[in-house]
């Protein structure tokens, strides 16, 4: 990836999914807020000057319509890899909770792992913590070590949980150490951008969740320098059988951030589409409507919050601060 302006059309990206994800907003049906956040951001993804392919996407060719793994998307130029989630926190959207985001990255051709589409045990650390912790220790001693890296109290640290019956033991293996947890619903991408931000509140993120949404964190820590460690878990038989075919032999490798995403170019954009802990959601109003852009990039090592007014093409239309 070769142009410097090239974040800009991701902004652009982010933001057509989250505006069209935001108009479904709290009107309970998951499905149809995903599948419209798909179909713009697929829409918008064709007027990019790149020779892009999906890495990480909507699924199989056999399973989505639209932006599955190995399309093809841009009008031509630089050859690029992908990785989005249209939506991350599709309940988060349906039901009007914080959080739901719409997101993407991008690198050069192998900068981002093709995960395949199952469980991934997590671990999610700032960049005070790197280095510092690992997945196969016990919960107590990383939340020792986090808090020695932080210089605080165990009982001061904050991790971020995904609230499901899988993580019984891990939560009260959590509040036996001392720890505090904040309990999500969904969104374990937006939470790991939390907990690579000083000042966000969030120390860690632990727990299980998709796959692909460790690539798109693990590019989100290497603009933020902060960690991702993970292991593949496997939940049924065929999962095994379709490492396998993968050229995945190894079932106990700890994929860092690196291996997750290793392009020396990365971009990596979130548009809010509910409101969040670090992006606003998007706001409607007579004259147009407001977004609020996250976007970070390895090659100018640059963090931007873009706020945006997309006003109506109207010789009268106002614009309010």
């Amino acid at each position: 990836m070769h142009r410097d302006d090239l974040f800009l059309e991701f902004v652009r990206v982010v933001e057509r999914a989250a505006i069209a994800a935001a108009r479904t907003m709290g009107q309970g049906d998951r499905k149809y807020s995903d599948q419209v956040a798909v179909e713009a951001m697929r829409q918008e993804m064709e007027s990019v000057d790149i020779d892009g392919t999906i890495v990480i996407g909507e699924g199989e060719r056999d399973q989505a319509p639209m932006l599955f793994i190995g399309e093809k998307v841009g009008k031509g130029g630089h050859p690029v890899d992908i990785a989005v989630d249209p939506l991350e926190g599709t309940n988060l959207c349906a039901t009007g909770a914080p959080n739901a985001i719409a997101v993407i990255a991008a690198s050069e051709r192998g900068g981002l792992l093709n995960a395949p589409d199952i469980y991934m045990d997590k671990l999610v650390v700032g960049p005070s913590s790197k280095g510092q912790v690992d997945i196969n220790a016990p919960v107590e001693d990383n939340l020792k070590a986090i808090a020695r890296c932080l210089e605080r109290e165990v009982h001061e640290l904050v991790v971020i949980v995904l609230d499901r019956p899988r993580h019984e033991k891990l939560i009260a293996d959590i509040r036996k150490a001392g720890a505090r947890i904040r309990l999500i619903g969904d969104g374990d991408l937006s939470a790991g951008i939390s907990a690579a931000v000083t000042g966000a509140g969030v120390h860690a993120v632990m727990g299980t969740g998709g796959a692909p949404e460790g690539v798109l964190t693990a590019a989100a820590m290497r603009c933020l320098n902060g960690e991702i460690q993970g292991k593949l878990v496997l939940t049924k038989p065929a999962d095994k059988e379709r490492l396998r075919k993968m050229g995945i032999d190894d079932l106990d490798r700890i994929y860092r951030t690196e291996d997750l995403a290793p392009g020396k170019s990365m971009i990596f954009a979130a548009a809010g589409v509910t409101d969040g802990t670090l992006l606003k959601g998007v706001r409607f109003f007579g004259d147009g409507t407001r977004t609020h852009t996250l976007v970070m990039t390895t090659m100018p090592k640059q963090v931007r919050f873009i706020d945006t007014i997309h006003a109506k093409d109207d010789p009268a239309v106002k614009i309010r601060f």
